[in-house]
């Protein structure tokens, strides 16, 4: 069983990030157990809770429900032009101690979406410059932009839009395809 874990880069509970999430989620086959990973309750990364041997329980079970898991899918808005401070935080915490860094060689795909029409764009290349530096590979094409968001889904979270449904169907049947190289 493949285990992919989904980091979604909004805490907001009816966020367009998590519904879009979900809806990919139930586009992988059987043999993948794809679960959403919580980022909600971590404290800002500092380099003293590993100096000092003081790691907090919930970086402790961050980083070890990554360590476990086989292949990651971010789902992000953009904020400013770049990645929500709770996805970057993530990423911090659980790549250090350096020596340690618990996303290397895993393979990743990442989804952005925004209201707008710009789909994330800043986001999305923010996103891929870090996982770069943690040597995560990373799905080049297709590469998944969803602009107008709100305007996909329906009363429920679902997707209602049909061309997007196949699209990220293809995406996530490239994404796997990239899963199984590792």
């Amino acid at each position: 069983m493949t285990k992919v874990g989904v980091l979604v880069g909004s805490l907001r509970k009816e966020s367009f990030s998590l519904k879009l999430a979900k809806n990919v989620m139930s586009l992988f086959p059987e043999g993948y157990e794809v679960e959403l990973v919580d980022i909600s309750n971590l404290p800002f990364y500092n380099q003293d809770f590993d100096d000092e041997n003081n790691v907090p329980s919930e970086v402790v079970a961050f980083r070890n429900k990554i360590a476990e898991l086989d292949a990651f899918l971010f789902v992000t808005p953009e904020y400013n032009r770049s990645v929500p401070a709770v996805l970057k935080n993530a990423l911090d915490t659980a790549s250090r101690p350096k020596t340690d860094n618990r996303w290397g060689k895993k393979p990743a795909a990442i989804i952005s979406q925004s209201p707008g029409g710009l789909g994330g764009f800043g986001a999305n290349h923010h996103l891929r410059q870090s996982l770069a530096c943690l040597n995560v590979p990373l799905l080049q094409q297709p590469e998944a932009y969803i602009g107008n968001v709100a305007t996909l889904l329906g009363e429920n979270g679902e997707i209602t839009n049909e061309s997007t449904l196949e699209f990220l169907t293809k995406f996530v049947q490239r994404f796997i395809e990239l899963i199984k190289k590792y």
